[in-house]
């Protein structure tokens, strides 16, 4: 049993790094959004500010080492074996969670994981307990530590409200003061809004975030207590006359230093708070073998399943070394985790100013309802303030215009700094009361609050934005009940079949992190990534000419693909088939938005107006083709999911015929697409061989109906199909025609070089 114990706490040890790995993954958009996006420095500068703040707040992390040990559950009322079971299925479930919340690029509460997963373990291991030794559950409630349990909890989910309100209020005062324009004011005020900002972070990350570190001594901590409002003032002086003395005679950007010392604040407050998530329970664990060591020197008759671990209770100071060695851990991790950049990007993209080039998160319902609901809210609000008010809070919001091919930053440096103090001050606040407050939901919510009051969602993305804060939140509330019950199952199984599942379960936990950080599925690149809104119009003919040929190709090869999984009534097929098809989809869908980066960016010559126009065209119909498809293909899918019968006979074979002709309509007109030449007779007995197919097709159909009394859904599902082959050689035709057209215009010297004459949104 000591072997396998000892076996186990080296393995908890490993875990722990790859918790630390897994967690700093997903948490490293806490503090690295606001710098980045505001591109206030280099990402390595970013990052090594970062660093350096989080391996200095490791050492501030002690007295927040003991919620892991007795914060939710009374160790008194277990064995030292409970506890052994509870902090390894907590381990294993813990990083398994986090790393698939980090695959999916969105950033959720380490924090709450961990306090739910103790949560999950404890009450289902009591509760095992006493089902065996009375058949109840009578009493469940006193193994649980319900006064911090619930103190935490709550100060988690008040958090929430607490930094959404004060991120919209200070950031909407701010941005009245200094407006979007802020460089005038600036001039004035920034010396003082920078004094003050750095004033914040030194008093609430020194003298209030210092009391849990695990160097400090009694005397220092009295210095500081007694001579508070003297260094504060000191502070506050000193620093705004340094930076205003420097904005006057030398145009410094004090404001880039505010936001590097935030992002140093916001990483050390992160280190500070959140190691006991990451590193807690190894090292609860750690000292519950030493608690156990000292009790079996004293007492040879104890054994791991009749020691109780009270001691665990009492105040113990984690030793520093640890606490260094994690930090070191967490900055590797922030250099060389793909992952970290993956959750930050989503974080920079819902707060972003400017539209990005295609939204991360579709509409919701609730989004919808709640714009609608702003909206209404805002025309009775203008109709009471007066015009002259309104005027002057407008003027404050109004956004400089862009340059001609200048890119818009998802927010600027005022914005960054509110983000980056103000979160900094809540954490650390919460660190002062060892309260494991989430350093996630604090900065999300900050940050989604600023952009809420600096503008950033517009009518033209609200919708969008509200949906992915949605999403992110309920996947809040997910890790919290996931966490709970997978780490309940995760202790039921210790318990039932012990170092078996133990060691079969940390295995294949550590394989699968392996497999997942270090040896990733490749993503599939989007092969319209080359385009480049300054393309001249020759390389954009060639590229349309590359993008029609293969999506002529896709389409029919997805089309005969899934006529034959249909008529073969193979379902999971045809599902794989329609998924294809959206994919398709997605690729046209994308290419063709890159019409409107070509306008707003685009720096390339006047003449290319008439190729971008052809671009947008051409993707136009590609588009409608593609829709059609995937509607098309949910629509046989649904007539094999409900057991329908498929078409037999001469409808069959029209079908596959249908097939075969869109394979030749495919093959020659990819050969005129190469060459760049055809004419208008072959072009149209093309167009006209296949319509009179479908035409045919169409009739034979109206005799089975008349004939045999052909059900509705089957009579629509074949006009659908037959419709959709229509389309197809429609829509390629015209797109055929285009780029013949296109052809001409590049050919043409004496075309005039100005804007196009004709909309873009004809076909």
């Amino acid at each position: 049993m000591d072997t396998f114990l000892t076996c186990t706490m080296v393995f908890l040890m490993l875990l722990a790094c790859v918790n630390l790995f897994v967690g700093v993954s997903n948490d490293a958009v806490n503090f690295l959004s606001s710098a980045l996006g505001s591109r206030t420095a280099r990402y390595n500068v970013v990052l090594g500010v970062a660093a350096a703040g989080v391996l200095l707040g490791c050492t501030f992390s002690s007295g927040m080492m003991e919620i892991a040990r007795s914060g939710i559950f009374n160790p008194q009322l277990f064995t030292f074996w409970d506890v052994m079971l509870i902090f390894f299925a907590v381990m294993l479930t813990d990083v398994l969670l986090l790393d698939t919340f980090n695959s999916l690029g969105l950033p959720t509460s380490t924090t709450v994981s961990i306090v739910f997963e103790l949560l999950g373990a404890a009450v289902i291991s009591a509760a095992y307990k006493l089902w065996v030794s009375s058949g109840s559950l009578a009493g469940l409630g006193a193994y649980i530590n319900n006064e911090k349990a619930f103190t935490i909890i709550t100060a988690i989910l008040v958090s929430v409200a607490i930094a959404f309100t004060f991120g919209a209020v200070i950031q909407w005062l701010i941005r009245v003061i200094f407006s979007f324009k802020y460089q005038k004011v600036y001039r004035f005020l920034g010396g003082i809004y920078s004094g003050l900002c750095i004033t914040a972070i030194f008093y609430f990350l020194i003298m209030k975030g210092a009391k849990g570190a695990s160097f400090m001594t009694p005397e220092l901590l009295s210095f500081l207590d007694s001579n508070t409002s003297t260094i504060l003032w000191s502070c506050f002086i000193g620093v705004s006359a340094v930076f205003q003395l420097l904005i006057w005679f030398f145009n410094f950007n004090a404001l880039r230093v505010v936001i590097l010392a935030g992002t140093f604040a916001l990483a050390f407050a992160f280190a500070g708070n959140d190691l006991v998530n990451f590193v807690g329970v190894p090292l609860a664990a750690m000292q519950s073998v030493d608690i156990a060591a000292a009790a079996k020197a004293a007492n040879e008759a104890l054994t791991p399943q009749t020691l109780y671990m009270g001691a665990l209770k009492e105040s113990v100071r984690t030793p520093t070394i640890y606490l260094v060695l994690s930090g070191l851990i967490m900055v590797l991790t922030l250099w060389f985790s793909p992952k970290a950049k993956r959750v930050v990007q989503t974080a920079i993209n819902l707060s972003a100013s400017e539209r990005s080039d295609k939204e991360q998160f579709g509409a919701t319902t609730g989004g919808r309802v709640m714009v609608r609901s702003a909206l209404s809210a805002k025309k009775i609000l203008n109709q009471l303030l007066p015009d002259s008010v309104l005027r002057g809070i407008n003027s404050r919001f109004e956004k400089p215009r862009l340059k001609k091919g200048e890119i818009a930053l998802p927010f600027d440096e005022v914005r960054a700094s509110v983000n980056l103090v103000l979160a900094s001050i809540l954490i650390a606040a919460a660190t002062s009361m060892k309260l494991p407050l989430s350093t996630t939901y604090v900065t999300f919510m900050v940050a989604m609050a600023s952009s809420l009051a600096d503008g950033a969602w517009d009518r033209e993305t609200a919708v969008y934005r509200i949906s992915g804060v949605m999403a992110v939140i309920s996947g809040w509330f997910l890790t919290g009940f996931t966490a709970f019950i997978l780490a309940g199952i995760a202790v039921l199984l210790c318990i039932w079949f012990g170092p078996w599942f133990m060691v079969l379960g940390g295995i294949l936990v550590i394989i699968r992190l392996f497999k997942s950080n270090f040896f990733p599925k490749k993503e599939k690149v989007i092969e319209t990534e080359g385009i480049n809104p300054g393309m001249v119009r020759e390389e954009l003919r060639l590229k349309l000419n590359h993008a029609i040929a293969k999506n002529l190709d896709d389409t029919v090869s997805i089309f005969s693909t899934a006529m034959t999984n249909f008529l073969a009534e193979d379902y999971e097929e045809l599902k794989k088939t329609r998924l294809r098809a959206q994919g398709l989809l997605d690729k046209i869908s994308y290419m063709r938005s890159q019409y409107y980066l070509m306008c707003v960016r685009g720096e390339g010559p006047s003449k290319d107006y008439d190729a971008r126009n052809y671009y947008y065209r051409t993707f136009s119909n590609m588009k409608d083709v593609a829709q059609d498809l995937r509607n098309t293909l949910s629509q046989m899918e649904d007539h094999l999911a409900n057991s329908h019968s498929v078409f037999k006979g001469v409808l069959r074979s029209n079908l596959l015929q249908a097939s075969n002709e869109l394979n030749g309509l495919e093959h020659t007109l990819s050969k005129y697409v190469e060459a760049g030449e055809i004419s208008d007779d072959i072009l149209l007995r093309l167009s006209d061989t296949n319509l009179e197919e479908v035409n045919k097709f169409q009739i034979e159909l109206m005799k089975q109906i008349e004939d045999h009394q052909m059900p509705l859904h089957r009579s629509e599902l074949y006009l659908s199909i037959l419709q959709l082959y229509r389309e197809i050689v429609n829509r390629y035709t015209v797109i055929v025609l285009l780029q013949r057209e296109l052809n001409i215009v590049l050919s043409d010297p004496d075309r005039d070089n100005g804007a196009p004459e004709y909309a873009v949104e004809h076909k």
